[in-house]
């Protein structure tokens, strides 16, 4: 069998597989258990959850992904020293590679809590392996080989919808174009699946789904597990975008049980942005989705179980601190909460907008997005460094963009770096004072885009098929309207002296519901000022639970 080449696999294969020494192996023992396999065993099954971190002592297991109608490449043949798993090993995660011995084998295998106490007891031990780990990770993203199947046509909305909620979850997938891929064509004969139905999904553990919602995907390929009702935890944060990753990152180091719900994936709206050069510490820039992926793994280091993707619906009061009512008629006990539900894309106020959603009019700009309209032109609307961001990358996979702002310059409410860099792009024309007026097109495909420039008067009509939308956010509060805590006059979470003179500065209407972030009324909507509000809210956690506001008597004790 060929061994995969992704190129990841070829630069940095030897942080990828590495081979421990004895001393390291020693360090590594008390945390596993002996185990053994004869030649021919099946160690690790795609789709099945692993036992943990296996750590080969001898023999040799080949580690393989599967590539569709039956067939399987070798990612790599692992021997004395090596150890096998990916991210999914953190979090008891169904895995996504195969593992077969092929001699005996002995080994010690490392549960999901215990490697988890290894990263922290063994610092430069863990960092080795949690190294290795993410970039194995990368190594699938890049293969394009593991994981769920996608099969239907390629411009198809809910195609894309399954496509974009698996590549914002970090999740390795394939997608086969139906009306192409004889591979998708074989399939869709074998399983008898009516052209209706499509897309479909082909999940790792063998089940097929029939155009699933996202809840539904994610339980299938082990994302989403069923919510312990009978544990309380010291806090849950409502919002994995940049502020509640800094929170649950800094509450679980310090000790705090920690869960967080988001109804969407990972990394909010930061996770949409290109590339952000303006993060401290990141003087070449960072991808939105890249930044985000690091805390979500540096949160699950820690513990953090996430709950995504998961509607918070309801926030009761309860017995020692909260309920929080969630998706599938499941419940989430905590002493405390923290709501960081951020902002949700607005909306352009044309009437058959809903028409052309998830097919032509996109509110990220993905790879995704850009192979949909590579060598086009394309109109974005926004003047924020969202949209500045997601027209400098666009730039480099079509052949115009169109940019249309509402101001007469971009420089008010842009930074002057990408202000710059797009004067600088050739294909980019910069529109200002210019409205969308109308979309024309039809079967959910558009095929024209009409714009008014609001000081002339002048309409131009274009032939465009692929409109970005950046035009700012309003608050994800909308499932606070029952819950008793208030709210300004726009609809972001009121907090700290708003309320009263004594308030903490992000405590909000009830005590023990903290708010930050994009959805905290006066905050700064910036990706650094959301993390800062992040790790300071746990200060305020730590002195709610101190006060014995709650019972918590493990929550007051930092580790």
């Amino acid at each position: 069998m060929a061994q995969s080449t992704s190129p990841i696999t070829i630069t940095r294969r030897d942080q990828m597989f590495p081979i421990l020494a004895e001393a390291d192996i020693e360090r590594m023992r008390r945390f596993g258990e002996a185990s053994a396999y004869a030649a021919g065993e099946h160690i690790v099954t795609a789709g099945e959850v692993a036992p943990g971190l296996i750590v080969v002592l001898s023999g040799t297991v080949d580690i393989t992904q599967d590539a569709g109608l039956g067939r399987r490449e070798t990612i790599v043949t692992h021997g004395a020293g090596n150890f096998i798993g990916e991210l999914a090993q953190l979090s008891s995660r169904p895995s996504l590679v195969n593992a077969e011995a092929t001699q005996p084998v002995e080994a010690f295998v490392i549960p999901s809590q215990r490697l988890r106490d290894l990263m922290v007891q063994e610092a430069n031990l863990g960092e080795r392996i949690m190294r290795a780990l993410i970039l194995r990770r990368v190594g699938l993203l890049e293969s394009g080989t593991s994981g769920p199947v996608i099969i239907g046509p390629a411009g198809n909305g809910d195609t894309l919808r399954l496509q974009g909620f698996l590549a914002r979850s970090g999740q390795p997938h394939r997608a086969l174009d139906s009306d192409a891929d004889p591979c998708a064509k074989t399939l869709i004969e074998r399983f008898h699946v009516d052209p209706h139905h499509l897309p479909i999904v082909l999940c790792p553990n063998g089940k097929l789904l029939l155009n699933p919602g996202e809840g539904e995907l994610a339980r299938c390929i082990g994302l989403l597990r069923p919510i312990d009702t009978t544990k309380v935890y010291d806090v849950a944060i409502v919002g994995a975008g940049p502020a509640g990753l800094a929170a649950a990152v800094y509450a679980a180091s310090e000790g705090l049980s920690t869960i967080v719900l988001d109804c969407r994936a990972f990394g909010g709206q930061a996770g949409a942005s290109a590339r952000i050069e303006n993060y401290l510490g990141f003087p070449t820039g960072i991808s939105g989705m890249a930044l985000m992926a690091r805390a979500y793994n540096q949160a699950q280091k820690f513990g953090v179980e996430m709950v995504i993707p998961d509607e918070a619906r309801l926030l009761s009061a309860a017995a020692g601190g909260y309920t929080l009512d969630v998706g599938d008629g499941e419940t989430v006990r905590a002493r405390t909460v923290v709501i960081a539900s951020g902002a949700r894309y607005r909306r352009l106020d044309v009437a058959n907008l809903a028409q052309f959603e998830g097919t032509s009019v996109h509110y990220w700009a993905s790879p995704i997005e850009a192979r949909l309209c590579g060598g086009q032109e394309v109109a974005l609307v926004g003047a924020g460094n969202s949209a500045g961001q997601a027209a400098v990358y666009l730039a480099s996979q079509v052949r115009k963009v169109a940019l249309l702002a509402r101001r007469g310059s971009l420089d008010a409410t842009m930074s002057r770096y990408l202000v710059e860099r797009i004067k600088a792009q050739p294909n980019i024309e910069v529109l200002t004072e210019t409205e969308i007026e109308a979309l024309e097109g039809h079967e959910g495909s558009l095929d024209q885009v009409r714009w008014r420039n609001r000081a002339t008067g002048e309409e131009t009509t274009r032939p465009i098929r692929h409109l970005f939308l950046f035009i700012g956010a309003d608050p994800n509060t909308d499932w606070l309207a029952q819950c008793n805590v208030a709210l300004d006059a726009r609809g972001f979470v009121c907090t700290g002296p708003d309320l009263a003179p004594a308030h903490g500065l992000m405590e909000t209407s009830r005590s023990g519901v903290f708010a930050i972030g994009d959805v905290r009324s006066g905050s700064v909507k910036r990706v650094a000022a959301a993390v800062g509000e992040g790790a300071q809210v746990v200060a305020a956690l730590h002195a709610y639970l101190a006060r014995g506001d709650a019972v918590a008597p493990q929550a007051a004790r930092r580790q």
